[in-house]
C-alpha cells in the first residue's frame, strides 16, 4: 500500500496561529533585511515611521504583537471550549495587521497610529468573548494586556507627532514590558510543563515565592517605566527581577534539555530574560547602553520563545509529532546566534558596531526565512489528524 500523502484542502484561516504566524515569520524576514539595507544607507526611506523607530516599532508592535495574537486566539480556544476567530473574522483581524504595516510607510500618521492601535484591541475583543461565555476568570488578563498594548501603540504615535508631550521611546518601552509580563507569564506556565513532559526524569519546579517575585518585579518596572522613574530605581528593580528570573530558571534545570530542541530553546530564550534585566540594571549605571538592554529582549527572549513556540504550536495543532527536524534545529541557532552577536558583540568589540548589527540582521532574517518556507505548508494544508482546527 502507498502511504498516504499530506490532506488536501486550504487550511489557513481554520485557527489564529495559522495566518500569523506565517505573517509573522515572512514579515520578520523581510523586514529586519530592509532595516539591515536602511541601517547601511543603500535605501532611502520617504515613510511615516523611519530610521531605528519604524525598526522598533514594526517588530514590537508589527511581528511580537503578530505571534501573540495567533497564539492567544488559538489557546483561547483550548483553554475555554469556545470557538475564537476563524474564516472571514480571522481574515479581517489579518487585514487590519496588514494595513498597519503598509500605513507606516505612507504618510498617513494618523491613519497609521489608529489602524494599529486598534488591532491588539481588536485581538483583545476577539478573546475575551470566549474567555468571557466559559467564565475563564484566570485568563482575562490577557484581554486587558493587549488593550494596555494599544494604548502603548497609541501613545507612541502621539508622542512621535508632537501630540503628547512624552517621548516616544516611552510607547516603546511600555510595549516591551508588556511582552516582558506575557512571556514571563507564559512562561512559567508552560516551560516546567514542556520539560518534565519532553525530558523524563527532569523535576522542573515552580515555587510560590519565586513565581510571585518573577512576575511582580515585571510588573514593578513596567509601572517603573510609565512613571518615567529615577534611573537608581530603575536600576534596582531590573537587578531584583534578574535574581528572581534566574532562580526561576535554575528550579526548570534547563541543563537537562539539551538534547531536546524543542525544550531548550525555550530554556536558552528564557535565559535571556536574565541577561536582558542584568543589562537593564547595568545601563540604569550607565555602565553599558540600553540598546544592548533591549536587543537581548527582542532578538534573545522575544525571538527564542516565539520561534520555539511557533514550532511547537503549529506541530501540535496540525496533528503532528513534537520533535523538531533539521530547518527548526538550524532556526533555533541562527536566532540564538543573531542575539549573541548583536549583544555580546556590541560589549566586546564595540569598534565592530555596524559589523555587528548587520551580520545578526543577516542571521534573524535567515531564521525566519527557514521557518516561512517550511511552514508554508503546515499551515495553510488541513490538520494530519483529520480535526479541526
Amino acid at each position: 500500500m502507498t502511504p498516504a500523502g499530506p490532506p488536501a484542502g486550504f487550511a489557513l484561516w481554520a485557527l489564529g496561529f495559522r495566518p500569523f504566524y506565517l505573517l509573522a515569520s515572512l514579515y520578520s524576514a523581510a523586514g529586519i533585511a530592509v532595516w539591515a539595507v536602511q541601517f547601511l544607507g543603500w535605501l532611502p526611506s520617504g515613510a511615516y515611521l523611519q530610521g531605528y523607530l519604524w525598526h522598533a516599532h514594526e517588530m514590537l508592535f508589527g511581528y511580537t504583537v503578530a505571534v501573540v495574537a495567533g497564539f492567544l486566539l488559538t489557546a483561547v480556544r483550548a483553554w475555554t471550549n469556545q470557538p475564537t476567530a476563524s474564516g472571514v473574522p480571522l481574515m479581517l483581524l489579518a487585514a487590519l495587521w496588514v494595513a498597519g504595516r503598509i500605513l507606516v510607510l505612507t504618510p498617513n500618521a494618523m491613519a497609521a497610529a489608529w489602524v494599529n492601535a486598534a488591532f491588539p484591541v481588536a485581538v483583545a475583543i476577539a478573546i475575551a468573548v470566549p474567555l468571557a461565555r466559559s467564565a475563564n476568570r484566570r485568563n482575562y488578563f490577557f484581554a486587558g494586556l493587549l488593550v494596555l498594548m494599544g494604548g502603548a501603540v497609541l501613545a507612541f504615535h502621539l508622542a512621535n507627532q508632537g501630540a503628547l508631550s512624552l517621548p516616544p521611546r516611552l510607547g516603546l518601552l511600555a510595549g516591551l514590558d508588556i511582552v516582558l509580563f506575557v512571556m514571563a507569564v507564559m512562561g512559567g506556565r508552560v516551560i516546567p510543563m514542556f520539560t518534565n513532559n519532553g525530558v523524563p526524569g527532569t523535576n522542573a519546579r515552580r515555587t510560590l515565592a519565586t513565581e510571585r517575585l518573577a512576575l511582580g518585579s515585571v510588573l514593578a518596572l513596567l509601572a517603573a517605566d510609565l512613571a518615567q522613574a529615577p534611573a537608581a530605581a530603575i536600576g534596582v528593580l531590573a537587578l531584583a527581577a534578574a535574581v528572581a528570573h534566574a532562580v526561576r530558571l535554575w528550579l526548570w534545570q534547563p541543563w537537562r534539555t539539551v538534547r531536546t530542541p524543542l525544550v531548550w530553546v525555550l530554556h536558552a530564550a528564557y535565559a535571556w530574560i536574565v541577561v536582558h534585566l542584568a543589562l537593564r540594571a547595568l545601563s540604569a549605571a550607565g555602565l553599558v547602553g540600553e540598546s544592548l538592554a533591549l536587543h537581548a529582549l527582542t532578538l534573545g527572549a522575544i525571538g527564542g520563545l516565539t520561534i520555539g513556540m511557533m514550532t511547537r504550536t503549529a506541530r501540535g495543532h496540525t496533528g503532528r509529532p513534537l520533535r523538531a527536524d533539521r530547518f527548526e534545529i538550524a532556526a533555533y541557532g541562527l536566532v540564538m546566534a543573531a542575539a549573541v552577536v548583536r549583544v555580546a558583540g556590541g560589549i566586546v568589540v564595540p569598534q565592530a558596531y555596524v559589523a555587528t548589527v548587520v551580520g545578526s540582521a543577516v542571521l534573524w532574517s535567515a531564521a525566519f526565512a527557514i521557518y516561512a518556507v517550511r511552514y508554508w505548508p503546515v499551515l495553510t494544508r488541513p490538520r494530519l489528524d483529520g480535526k479541526p482546527g
